[in-house]
Formats: C-alpha cells, sequence, structure tokens
C-alpha cells in the first residue's frame, strides 16, 4: 500500500458502546449536566432544564463523551455533554465533567432543516508543518426519515462514522485544517445520501 498523501485522524475515536443512557445511569448524568447548565450566565430567560435526549458515546483520547440535549418550556435549547473516564471497561466512572450552553435556534423553529447539530472543540491535532486543526465533537438529530448512518467529512476524507440511534448520532473529527471544514452527511437505509449540512453554514 502506497504512503498516504493526507495522512490525518481517521475513525480515531472509539464507536458507541453502550446503548442511550436509561435509569439510574442517565439520573447520574443527567446531575452533572443540570449542574453545567445552572452555571450558564444570561440575561435572557432560558427556562428551567426540562426531559433530556442523550446521545450516543463516544470515546477519543481516554475519555467518553456523552452529549445531551434539553428544550426548555421558555422554547430555547440547552445543550452540551457530560464526560469521564474509566480505568478499564466496566469500571466505575471517574473524573466527571460537564459543558452546556444554549440557542434559541431550534429545529421546532426551523421546520425546513434536515439535520440538527451542534459541535464542540474537544482539542487540537498538530499535523506536519506546524499546522493545526481541532479536534471536534458533533452531536445531531436526523430530522428526515430512514437515516441510518452519519458520516463526517473534512474536504475528500471521511473522517468518522456513526449509526443512528433514535435518529441521533454523535462523531468526533478533525476540524479546520488546511483550509478544509468539516461537513457532515446522513446515509439513508438504501444506501445514498439523503441530507449534508457544514458546521459552518450559518457562518
Amino acid at each position: 500500500m502506497a504512503p498516504s498523501e493526507r495522512p490525518i485522524p481517521q475513525f480515531a475515536a472509539e464507536p458507541p458502546q453502550e446503548p442511550l443512557p436509561y435509569g439510574r445511569w442517565a439520573d447520574a448524568l443527567g446531575e452533572h449536566f443540570a449542574r453545567a447548565c445552572a452555571e450558564i450566565e444570561s440575561d435572557e430567560e432560558v427556562g428551567d432544564l426540562g426531559p433530556i435526549a442523550w446521545f450516543p458515546d463516544r470515546s477519543y483520547a481516554g475519555r467518553t463523551y456523552i452529549p445531551a440535549s434539553s428544550i426548555t418550556a421558555n422554547g430555547f435549547e440547552l445543550f452540551g455533554y457530560v464526560s469521564f473516564t474509566r480505568e478499564h471497561p466496566g469500571a466505575e466512572a471517574t473524573g466527571f465533567e460537564a459543558r452546556a450552553d444554549y440557542t434559541d435556534d431550534t429545529a421546532e423553529a426551523n421546520p425546513d432543516w434536515k439535520l440538527d447539530l451542534r459541535d464542540e472543540e474537544i482539542g487540537t491535532w498538530r499535523g506536519p508543518q506546524g499546522r493545526v486543526g481541532q479536534i471536534t465533537l458533533v452531536w445531531g438529530d436526523a430530522l428526515v426519515s430512514n437515516g441510518a448512518l452519519a458520516i463526517a467529512e473534512l474536504g475528500p476524507t471521511t473522517t468518522d462514522q456513526c449509526q443512528l440511534s433514535e435518529d441521533r448520532f454523535t462523531l468526533i473529527s478533525l476540524d479546520n485544517y488546511t483550509g478544509d471544514l468539516l461537513t457532515v452527511r446522513l446515509w439513508g437505509r438504501g444506501g445514498r445520501e439523503i441530507a449534508s449540512e457544514s458546521l459552518y453554514d450559518d457562518e
């Protein structure tokens, strides 16, 4: 096999290892997420945290990330993630961290959306000749029917993929590297692309 002309991280994160959180595990994660939401500073009346939708877990660099989203009674979306470490598979989760933010730009207010994406930088990656990119956690909802697989693309390179669980997915990918920006594509059960969106469409 010939050397790669584009040596960048591909499929660096572990695929989801557990079902979407439920029961006591969801309650424990929810406490961490609720505390992060309570620390948000805003002049707007965002409202209280509502039921939490959890997204597939992904692990990268020794830390597991479980994203979350919640719609408040005031119509805002609270979104973020809870992360933790385990010494080995099956060990107790420790070292919890949580991040949260909010937006009024929701899928409910945009019925034409096909994908509802959120993202957060979780690290950096340094390539040859001092080039630097961001390692980005992306989580989203498929808002069209028959979605099966979400993929992350950086320029011409597929960098990650995730099977949908209850129409939700989580990706971890290099982004903003050598002029290339991350795009998410949704593939259907029939093996064709049914939606795509750049993280930078609104910029």
